[in-house]
C-alpha cells in the first residue's frame, strides 16, 4: 500500500453494503463449538473490510465484508475475523504500542469478534481451544501511516519518510517474527498465509516501491515458519496493467470511492478488491 494513502477517518456518511448473500459470512461469532473447523483472520482494516466515513453502519460489523468472508465461503470454513481498523504490527502485540486508530475504534464500535486484550492474545487463545485449518494475517501498513504522520510537519516530508523507513521496516519484520512465533507456540501446526499489500497507484514509482519494501518486511519471516504468502501486490498489478487503467488502482474499481470526492478513492479495497484478495489467498492454498 502506498505511503501516500490517507489514514483512517470516521465520519457521518452511511455507506450501504451490497452482496447481502455473503453478509451472513462476515463477522462470524467467536465459536464455542470445539469441533468447528475455522479460518482465523488477523490484521488491520483491510482484513476487517473497513469503509471510510460509514456513519451509523459501524454499529453493526456485518455491514463490513472483508476478504476472510470470501475465503471462508470458497473454502467452506467458518471465518473468524479478528481484524481491527488501525492496528499496527506493534499494537497487535502490545496494548501500549502506538496504533493508528484501532483502540479508538474498538472503544466506540464492535469488531467482528469480541475480545478485550490484544489481537495476539485473542489469536493464541482461539488456536488453543478451536480446530483451525487456516490462519491469514495482513498487518504492517498502519506502521507506515504512523511514520507518514510523524513526518507531516517536517520541512521535507519525503526525505523524513525515507530517513525513517529502514527502522520502521525493521520493526515490522521483527514484529512479524514475534507474531508467527506466538502462533506456532500456541500449538498450531496448520496453514498460515501472510497477505501482502497492493499499491494504491502503480503508476507512482516512489509509493509503489515503498509498498514493495513493506511487503518484503512482512513476508521475510514467512518461510521459516512454514507460512505461505498471498501476493496481492501482483494480483492487483495485473488488473491495473490494462492500458485503459494506466496503473491506477482506483480506476480499476479495486478501491472504495472516497466519500469526499467521487472521482478519487480511499485506501481500502472495494468488494471487487476484497474478492480478488480472497482469490489470491485461495490460489496459495492449492499448494498446501
Amino acid at each position: 500500500m502506498s505511503i501516500k494513502g490517507r489514514t483512517m477517518r470516521l465520519g457521518s456518511t452511511t455507506v450501504s453494503v451490497s452482496f447481502l448473500a455473503l453478509a451472513l459470512f462476515a463477522g462470524a461469532a467467536f465459536a464455542d463449538d470445539r469441533d468447528e473447523v475455522s479460518e482465523l483472520a488477523l490484521g488491520d482494516s483491510v482484513v476487517f473490510g473497513f469503509i471510510t466515513q460509514a456513519g451509523h453502519a459501524y454499529v453493526n460489523p456485518t455491514n463490513f465484508i472483508g476478504y476472510p468472508a470470501y475465503v471462508g465461503f470458497r473454502e467452506r470454513l467458518d471465518d473468524v475475523n479478528a481484524g481491527c481498523p488501525g492496528e499496527t504490527s506493534g499494537s497487535f502485540l502490545s496494548a501500549t504500542a502506538p496504533d493508528n486508530g484501532c483502540r479508538a475504534f474498538r472503544s466506540a464500535f464492535p469488531l467482528h469478534v469480541a475480545y478485550s486484550g490484544t489481537q495476539l492474545d485473542f489469536a493464541t487463545s482461539f488456536l488453543k481451544h478451536h480446530r483451525v485449518r487456516l490462519v491469514t494475517i495482513g498487518i504492517g501498513a498502519n506502521d507506515l501511516f504512523l511514520l507518514e504522520a510523524s513526518c507531516a510537519t517536517n520541512p521535507n516530508p519525503p526525505a523524513c519518510i525515507q530517513a525513517g523507513l529502514p527502522a520502521a521496516l525493521g520493526t515490522i519484520e521483527q514484529n512479524m517474527v514475534q507474531i508467527l512465533t506466538a502462533i506456532r507456540s500456541a500449538g498450531y501446526g496448520g496453514e498460515i498465509i501472510v497477505v501482502n499489500y497492493y499499491s494504491l497507484d502503480y503508476s507512482d514509482p516512489s509509493g509503489t516501491q515503498i509498498t514493495q519494501l513493506l511487503n518484503q518486511a512482512i513476508s521475510a519471516p514467512a518461510n521459516a515458519f512454514g507460512a505461505g504468502v498471498a501476493d496481492v501486490f501482483t494480483a492487483f498489478q495485473k488488473v491495473v496493467s490494462n492500458p485503459l487503467i494506466a496503473g491506477k488502482t482506483c480506476n480499476a474499481g479495486l478501491l472504495n470511492v472516497d466519500p469526499q470526492d467521487q472521482t478519487q478513492c480511499d485506501v481500502h479495497p472495494s468488494q471487487s478488491g476484497q474478492r480478488l484478495i480472497a482469490e489470491t489467498v485461495a490460489h496459495v492454498r492449492k499448494g498446501w
